[in-house]
Parts: C-alpha cells; sequence; structure tokens
C-alpha cells in the first residue's frame, strides 16, 4: 500500500536463540513427566532458555538477544546500525520497568541517537510494532525502521521447579515449564519511492482488541504497581504467570475467523493470493479442529489452512518473539519466495488481541 507516495518494504530479517536446544527429556528431569496426549497437544519439543536450567542463573538478557537479532536483520538489510532512523520493540519481558528495553538495544548496536518505542505486549506485539514502524515510514518520518520482537520468559518458569522434587511439580506448573521458550526476532523495513500502477512491500495492516470487556486470558502478574509492594513480596512468587486454557479454546475461533476477515479485506486480497501465512503458535490441524468445534470452518480458513507456517515445536511458545522467529526460519529455509504476498496474523490472549499485515516478500531495494 503506498501512502504520500511511498511504499514500505521488508528489506531483512534476523534471530537469535540462546544456546543450544533443551529437549523435553531435559525438562522432565526438572519439573517430571506429562502424559503423551498432553505433550502432544502442547506441540512443544525444543525449546531454548537464556537461563542456566539447573541454577537459575541468567547467561544473556532480553535486550541483548534483541541486538543479536537485529544486528543480522540489518546486516542482511545490507545496512549498518547507524543507518536506523527508529526502532519499534515489543516485549512482555524486559530487564527493567525503566528504561525501556528498546534503548538498551539501542545502545548494543551502537547508535548514539535514534527514535525508540516499545510495545508491552505478547504475540500480538511484534506486528502491532510493525504496524507502528509502517505508518512512520510512510508518513516520511524516516527511511530505515528496525522492529524487534524478544522474550525471556525462562526466568519465571525457574521458581516452579528450583529445589522441589520434580514428582511434588503440580501439573499446571510443569505445563508451563514444557510450553514456553526464550529468542528474539527482528525485521527491516524501509521507505522507498512507490512504482505507479505495480502493488509491492506492505499491502495493508489490521489490529485490534476484542476482549475490552472480558477478564484476561493471559496475564503476568508481580513486581508492579497492582498491589502493595510490601503484600507482593510476601507472595509465594514474586512473578506469576496465569493462562486460561479453557477460554482460549472457546474464544480464539471467534478470533481467528474475525482477524482474517478483517485483514484480508485491509490488503483488498482474497485467501487464495495469500503465500504464506506466519502464525505465532499453533499447528493448522489443532486450529482446524477448534474452528470445525465452534461452527466456523470458514471458506478463508479452508484456503488458507495448508499456508500455515509455524515453528513453535522448535522453539516453543515465545510471545513477541514467535511471529520474527517463525519469519526468518521461512526465509531462510526457503519456504517464501520473491513476489509472494506473505500474511503475519497474530492472536494474543492476554485481552484478546490480534494484530495482522500483508506484504509482498522481496520487493525492496
Amino acid at each position: 500500500m503506498a501512502t504520500n507516495g511511498l511504499s514500505v518494504h521488508l528489506v531483512g530479517t534476523g534471530s537469535y536463540l540462546h544456546g543450544e536446544p533443551i529437549d523435553n527429556k531435559q525438562v522432565e528431569a526438572l519439573v517430571g513427566p506429562v502424559p503423551e496426549d498432553i505433550l502432544e497437544g502442547i506441540q512443544v519439543q525444543h525449546r531454548h532458555w537464556m537461563i542456566d536450567p539447573h541454577t537459575g542463573e541468567h547467561l544473556i538478557s532480553n535486550s541483548e538477544m534483541a541486538a543479536r537479532a537485529a544486528a543480522q536483520a540489518i546486516e542482511r538489510a545490507g545496512l549498518r546500525p547507524a543507518d536506523i532512523d527508529l526502532i519499534v520493540m515489543s516485549t512482555a519481558s524486559p530487564e527493567y520497568q525503566l528504561p525501556p528495553a528498546v534503548t538498551f538495544v539501542q545502545q548494543h548496536l551502537g547508535i548514539a541517537e535514534c527514535a525508540t518505542l516499545e510495545i508491552r505486549s505478547g504475540c500480538a506485539g511484534f506486528v502491532e510494532a510493525a504496524d507502528i514502524a509502517y505508518g512512520y515510514l510512510t508518513r516520511g518520518a524516516f527511511r530505515n525502521a528496525l522492529v524487534v520482537g524478544c522474550e525471556a520468559i525462562s526466568p519465571l518458569l525457574v521458581p516452579l521447579y528450583r529445589g522441589i522434587d520434580p514428582e511434588r511439580v503440580r501439573m499446571r506448573d510443569r505445563l508451563v515449564a514444557y510450553t514456553f521458550g526464550d529468542g528474539a526476532g527482528a525485521l527491516v523495513l524501509r521507505a522507498e519511492a512507490a512504482v505507479p500502477g505495480i502493488r509491492s512491500g506492505v499491502l495493508g495492516s489490521v489490529l485490534e482488541t476484542m476482549g475490552g470487556l472480558k477478564k484476561p486470558g493471559m496475564q503476568v502478574i508481580g513486581g508492579a504497581t497492582h498491589a502493595p509492594l510490601h503484600q507482593q513480596a510476601l507472595a509465594k512468587r514474586l512473578v506469576a504467570l496465569q493462562v486460561d486454557v479453557v477460554e482460549s479454546g472457546k474464544f480464539i475461533p471467534h478470533m481467528i475467523t474475525r482477524s482474517l476477515k478483517a485483514l484480508l479485506q485491509a490488503s483488498d486480497l482474497a485467501a487464495e493470493d495469500i503465500a504464506l501465512w506466519v502464525v505465532p503458535e499453533g499447528n493448522a490441524g489443532y486450529m482446524t479442529s477448534e474452528l470445525e468445534a465452534a461452527g466456523l470452518l470458514t471458506d478463508e480458513w479452508l484456503a488458507l489452512r495448508d499456508k500455515v507456517y509455524e515453528n513453535i515445536a522448535r522453539v516453543g511458545a515465545t510471545g513477541s518473539a514467535a511471529v520474527p522467529l517463525a519469519l526468518d526460519e521461512a526465509a531462510t529455509t526457503g519456504r517464501v519466495r520473491a513476489g509472494d504476498n506473505v500474511m503475519l496474523l497474530a492472536i494474543e490472549t492476554s485481552k484478546w488481541k490480534y494484530a495482522g499485515m500483508t506484504l509482498v516478500w522481496g520487493s525492496g531495494r
């Protein structure tokens, strides 16, 4: 979609996963086993953690992971860090309340001055960040934007099992430990002069919070201002991750249906025009069964289910990093080719949000 005589193109992707992958046998030694059918439903076979699983010590930080993914994306775009005018980052797990983690990414990259913005979100956050960058670029405010999604979730997992006999770890805590991973992904967007009559670059975007009147489906509680700090200090765990799995199964099908229709309409595309759909996590077969149970097997879904690309089995649920990690994997493994229409559509259960973007692959530079 060209605005102000400019179109916005994706010109580089990057990713970072810390250390060697941790398989399910290693997690079982820490927290105990889960039934095989549940493990199959979780889908995760490997994940990467930024901690030492046994001691809980941090081996790298959120912003350091983000900067490594960002540096790769910048290099692949044929740029230098100094060429970046704007950094927009999404994370739900920053090192500090302030300064924003994005400013430390800027520091790690050695960029003395640039504009920075940070989104506090999970799965949908990266696409929201990309949409914000897209808006600034189409206005002509900046030329090169770096968009980063990064999560350091493993520190929240350590209190679930550290110093506890694995056989005594609660099943719901085991499920959380098997599910989540850490990582970072990034892309570079570049504003270029639009070519009349040719659709290229970003084609359309949407975002919406459907749960304004609903209870959160996922919350990270603790270490903030929801309650007096002296009361929080008495809690069994300073920070707790809570997930409503039951309500997610009920409501997500409705979110998928609405977001697909909205994004295709905003992009002036039919489902058949999409070559690849990158999602945060969840295989097409599982989502099909959920949609079928809800009576929502729409024509759009049926046309797109074989085009879904995600990598949760290899990296775990990684929140803000999920979409860019999968996108970079698709790019580096040849799953997407120049001229393909690519759809990024992320659904987040925190307050039932979605964010989507479509773009033409390889149309920049």
